[in-house]
This record gives C-alpha cells, structure tokens and sequence, in this order.
C-alpha cells in the first residue's frame, strides 16, 4: 500500500535524479563545445568561418550557463509550492476570500500559473536582451517585449479559461470516466488551435505579407504541384522585427494551409537554397509526420488524464506532496494543479525516444527534399543557417541523442553528401 511518506520520497528522489541528471548533461555539452572551440571541424574548415564557429561555441555555452539558474529556479519553485506548502497556503487564503466554488479553483491555477510567470520573467529577460543581443540576435526592443507577453497572456484567457472551465467541471460532476471525456474535449481543443493559429492567432504576433518575389513564387508553385500540394497562400512573415533567426514552415489544417518564410531567410538563402528548404518542410508534411506527432501527443494525454482520475481519488497524493486534501470541497484544481509538477518528472525519462523519432523524422524530410529539389543546394542552405544562426558544430553526443530534435550538422550534412 501505497502512503504519503512513500509518495514523498518517491518524488524526492524523481526529482533530485532530474535534476542531477540535466546538470550533468548540460556539463558535457559545455565541456565537449570549449574544447572543440579552438579550430573548426575539418568537414566544415572551407565554408565555416573561425570566427562563426567561436561564435557559435560561446553563444552555447552562454545558453547553458543560463540554463543552470533556469534549472536551479525551477527545482526550487517546484519544492516551494509542494514539499514546503506554497500551493496548499495559496489554496487556503483563495478559500478563505472567495468560498468554496468553481471560481475558487479556477483563480487557484490561474494564480499559480500567474506567479510562475512572473517568477521566470528575470531570466526571460536575460535571455532576450543580454544573451540574444549579445550575439546579435535580438531585435525586440522592451516595449514590443512587454506587447507580446500581454497578448499572450490576453490570448491564453480567451482560449484557456473556457478549457479549464470544463476540465475542472468534468472532474467534478463527469463520473468516473471524466478523464475519458476530457481527452475528447483536448483533442478537439488541439485540432481547432491548430486550425486557427495561421489566420488568427499568429497574426496578432507577427505582419504577414503575400509573397512578391514572382521568380521564386512560381518556384515554389511548381514545386507544390510537383509533391502534391497546395496552399491557401504563400506569405512572408517580419520575423526580423524580433530577431536574426530565420525559417520557414508549412502550417495549418484542411484549407487554411499556407507557406510562411522568414523575411530573414529570404535574406540569407538564393531561391535555389530556399526551394530545397522549402522540399524539406512539404517532406515533413508529406510523410505525415505531423499526424504521427499528434497521434503520439494524443496517446500520451489520454494515458495523462487517466493517471490523473487515479490520483486525483488517492489522499497520500495530495499528503505526499505537502497538501492536506479537503474533505468538505472539492480538490480539483489542486490536483490539476500537482500532477501537471509530478507528471514531467516520470516522463523525462521518454525525452531520447522524442529526440530520436525527430530526428530520424528530419533525415527522412533531407531524403523528401533530395527527391524533388537539389540535395547540394539544401546542403549549402543548411551551412548557411548553421553559421547565421550560430548553431554548435560539435556537440556532444550524448546530449544529442538526449535533447536534440535535429540531427548534428555533421551527420546530417554527411547524408546529404552521401
């Protein structure tokens, strides 16, 4: 049987082998970058700079030692709202000024959520204007800064506060199969975003304009026909406004797919280098790898959402983590709110099986784009991107095969060669 005491040092120990075993990880990366600084990879000697592969080592490093607090801080806030009673005091003095209602629980994740985010705004900030200006890559000034976290934060209410309405509402009164219908209302909520990010959601961030260069427009069209595509449109988005990194990507559901380039990538990359990009994002689209991302995500929350029913009904889950559960109203919003703290300290342990299917997704899409564009020319784009956005050439390998999404440069480029 299952006691508070137990469920405590389980979650202790979940959270000091995270902790300790991104510390150690994040160490090699830096350590195996500084001593790879001093020259550039011989594969890379003709096409990357010296200085461009300094750059790059430093602007890593500079990341990871900032990581370190952003570790430190999260680990702990984690302690402060469980072990050491945070979110049951929070929890308290909400009861005591409002009752006991669904508004109670509603302003409970609100406010902790709140907190959070202003608690990460430091380090936020540190990032974007020390560490991104810098390396000359940011091009936020403070005021647009400011914009985009209140219209995220305006956009999340209007999106959010309705979901979590119902989510509480379902584990109050939906049964014992709640979490069953909860999925239901998340998939749908998921398809729906995604459905409206192109045309609503993302231009409230960023100006997109209709493509004008008519060379590489029909380029491109060509392109789509010959993989099978179409598009709502094809759209330049003013990612210079916020900083040097560029992209590019095909997004949307149904009819309102479009294709979005960076304005900077227009910069950086001749037509022939963006066509080759652009065959890599229609691969990933075409091997419907963004399905099988979803269908996986999907898995994931309903085998989420069902350990929550579980725990959610066991009091050492509540007592474990430092709250006292309440007999006279409903725990809801607590346990909502604790088991989004435990849950990514069991499933970190499935980060290399998400890195290792990205990245075996990015070769197959380098395989896609070979097919029907020029494989050099996505090769020389690649370069291009790898020196422009001051992406590391030598990584470490375990922490590649732990956190990276993409392929390292020289595998990657050695496929294309190959």
């Amino acid at each position: 049987m299952i006691t508070a005491y137990t469920f405590t040092l389980v979650f202790s120990s979940l959270l000091v082998l995270n902790l300790l075993l991104k510390f150690w990880l994040s160490l090699r990366q830096m350590r195996h970058v500084a001593q790879h600084r001093a020259a550039v990879p011989e594969a890379f000697a003709a096409t990357i700079s010296t200085a461009a592969h300094h750059k790059a080592a430093d602007y890593t490093i500079a990341k990871l030692r900032l990581g370190h607090w952003d570790m430190a801080l999260d680990t702990a806030m984690l302690v402060m709202w469980t072990l050491l009673g945070g979110l049951g005091l929070l929890d308290q003095w909400l009861l005591n000024l409002m009752g006991p209602s669904m508004w109670q629980q509603i302003s409970l994740v609100v406010s902790f959520i709140l907190i959070s985010a202003v608690v990460s705004l430091p380090l936020s900030y540190i990032q974007t204007f020390k560490i991104e200006q810098a390396f000359g890559f940011n091009r936020m000034t403070l005021g647009l800064w400011l914009t985009d976290m209140l219209k995220a934060s305006l956009l999340g209410a209007v999106l959010g506060l309705p979901l979590l309405w119902l989510v509480l509402y379902l584990m109050q009164s939906g049964g014992a199969w709640w979490w069953m219908i909860a999925w239901g209302v998340l998939v749908v909520y998921q398809l729906f975003v995604m459905w409206l990010a192109p045309s609503v959601i993302m231009p409230l961030f960023n100006k997109f304009q209709p493509l004008e260069d008519a060379a590489l427009k029909t380029r491109v069209i060509d392109l789509m026909q010959r993989t099978g595509f179409q598009a709502d449109g094809f759209f330049v988005m003013d990612g210079s406004r916020r900083s040097a990194h560029s992209n590019a990507f095909f997004t949307g559901l149904g009819k309102q797919k479009r294709v979005v380039f960076f304005d900077t990538l227009l910069k950086q990359l001749n037509a022939d280098e963006m066509e080759a990009v652009l065959a890599h994002e229609l691969g990933h689209a075409k091997l419907k790898h963004i399905p099988k991302s979803l269908f996986n995500s999907f898995l994931f929350t309903l085998a989420g959402l069902a350990g929550l029913g579980w725990l959610s009904s066991q009091s050492w889950f509540y007592e474990g983590l430092g709250i006292q559960p309440h007999l006279a109203s409903a725990n809801d919003g607590i346990a909502l709110l604790l088991f989004m703290m435990f849950v990514p300290l069991v499933t970190f342990v499935t980060t290399p099986w998400h890195s290792a299917r990205s990245r075996q997704h990015e070769f197959e899409a380098d395989a896609f784009a070979c097919q029907y564009a020029n494989g050099a020319d996505l090769r020389q784009a690649l370069l291009k991107l790898y020196q422009d956005n001051a992406s590391t050439l030598t990584p470490d390998p375990l922490y590649v095969a732990f956190y990276h999404s993409h392929p390292p440069a020289a595998q990657r480029l050695a496929r294309l060669t190959a």
